[in-house]
């Protein structure tokens, strides 16, 4: 196994098995993602430059895109202190395993990672949201060389330093222009803010995260400029809360630049690159974010995680309890954009959930027919409120709610994907080998949704091209296309 794996537990068992993302601060239960259907093997490049003698770090990110981003800014800082990025366990002189912890599934599956980490390499130092329970860790895994919580990039460093000291060549080692990337080129994630000031019961990622801090919209905007300048062709913008962007920093204008979430869509939309927003609470202002879309400013895609349609269910969650005004919004959101693409989240088997409140479920998804749709089992997360609610749903009646409710989502996918066939669209290139090119449309954001496939002529094509296609076949998930 590689050393620089991204290996992302997700929030949510997406359209496809294999599909994954954190949506709504939550971690997908490992269990849904059983070993020959792992959700991404990130397709990082890191190159093997090592001179003689520099010193070598590997990093093993586990979870959703807001902690690749924390692996890709301790790596970039690693890179400005002389450290070279090793591609394997054997080729690094200490490996950082950079953790989930949200369910006991997904702390599982850090442990897991710590554990081969240690038998290949020895020398490991742990960080992340499983960082929050150093002695879970060091129980399991007493060799550790140290634990860190979240965002705790100062920490890292010095356990770093602690465990292999840096040896800077000051004619060679210089920070890369752009940072350490873990992504493909031609796409990155953008993070904007960190932590939630929502109290949901089923969620804990506000006691390990905190409360909502917002970036300044200048910095964001500048780091997004770099990143075109660089390349990047597609730019995730990613949070735990992006619709509240800036409400901690009271949507402050510094430089130039307005600290709200409509104002950075509109300033990172003039940029050239496609904007794609995930993690949307559908607020009332989310609407001011359509005719962006209408537009073409960004994206027609939002990423909304909506966890449930009844309100009493909702109510037991401590979430909005709205979801008849809710199937209103999505109405004036297509009425303003007829393209718009709308990727959601549940959660069956909540405690106290009746077969009666399920199946409202499954009619409210008839009607609101979103076009990207995943589900996950509900869980205990240790401190989690959830936790001491009464009337928890047996195990096998949430496995067949989830069987009926992504047999449902399936259906409407299916049907929505078949009526393209024979449209003109724009896609971007993923990859390209011997046997076809494999794109996404502005409808699929990377790794979570569909893709679709060129078989034919795509000789010419490279990662990051973006061209237009005719799309000649559908399946349930993926499309086919012509050039």
């Amino acid at each position: 196994m590689a050393c620089v794996t991204l290996c992302f537990t997700s929030s949510d068992l997406a359209l496809r098995p294999s599909g994954a993302i954190c949506a709504d601060m939550s971690a997908n239960p490992s269990n849904l993602n059983p070993p020959n259907l792992r959700p991404d093997l990130a397709k990082a490049a890191v190159p093997d430059e090592r001179r003689a003698g520099q010193p070598t770090i590997g990093m093993v990110s586990l979870g959703c895109p807001k902690a690749l981003v924390d692996s890709e800014r301790i790596l970039t800082r690693l890179r400005a202190e002389g450290y070279a990025i090793s591609p394997d366990y054997t080729g690094a002189d200490a490996v950082i395993v950079n953790t989930c912890g949200f369910l006991d599934s997904a702390k599982a599956e850090s442990l897991e990672a710590i554990g081969e980490a240690l038998a290949e390499n020895g020398k490991v130092i742990v960080t992340g949201c499983l960082g929050a329970e150093p002695e879970f860790i060091t129980g399991a895994h007493p060799s550790v060389l140290a634990v860190t919580g979240p965002q705790q990039y100062e920490q890292v460093l010095d356990a770093v330093h602690g465990a292999v000291p840096p040896s800077p060549d000051p004619f060679i080692d210089l920070l890369p222009a752009s940072g350490v990337k873990l992504t493909p080129r031609h796409y990155s994630y953008l993070k904007i803010s960190e932590g939630c000031n929502h109290a949901c019961k089923f969620c804990i990622i506000p006691d390990m995260r905190g409360k909502l801090v917002s970036r300044p919209a200048h910095a964001v905007v500048r780091e997004a400029e770099k990143l075109v300048a660089a390349g990047v062709k597609e730019l995730l913008v990613i949070s735990q809360d992006t619709s509240a962007y800036g409400l901690d920093r009271k949507y402050a204008e510094e430089r130039g630049h307005r600290a709200h979430i409509t104002d950075l869509a509109r300033d990172l939309g003039s940029l050239g690159a496609w904007v794609r927003l995930h993690y949307v609470y559908p607020y009332p202002h989310v609407r001011d974010l359509i005719p962006l879309m209408a537009d073409g400013l960004i994206l027609p895609y939002l990423d909304i995680p909506f966890q449930h349609a009844h309100r009493d269910v909702l109510k037991r969650m401590a979430r909005p309890a709205a979801s008849a005004k809710t199937l209103d919004e999505i109405a004036a959101w297509r009425d303003v954009c007829p393209d718009i693409t709308l990727r959601s989240t549940f959660i069956v088997g909540y405690p106290g959930e009746t077969e009666a409140e399920f199946q409202y479920l499954l009619d409210w998804l008839d009607e609101a027919q979103l076009d990207r749709v995943g589900c996950f089992q509900y869980e205990n997360v240790k401190g989690a409120r959830a936790n001491l609610l009464p009337d928890h749903v047996p195990d096998e009646v949430k496995q067949e709610r989830f069987e009926r409710f992504m047999e449902k989502a399936q259906a409407i996918s299916e049907a929505k994907l078949a009526a393209k066939v024979g449209s003109r669209i724009e896609v971007i290139v993923d990859s390209v080998d011997e046997e076809g090119a494999t794109c996404r449309t502005k409808a699929d954001a990377p790794e979570i949704d569909g893709n679709l496939f060129i078989d034919e002529g795509f000789e010419q094509l490279s990662p990051g091209d973006i061209v237009s296609v005719t799309v000649d076949e559908a399946g349930e998930y993926d499309l086919w296309g012509t050039l």
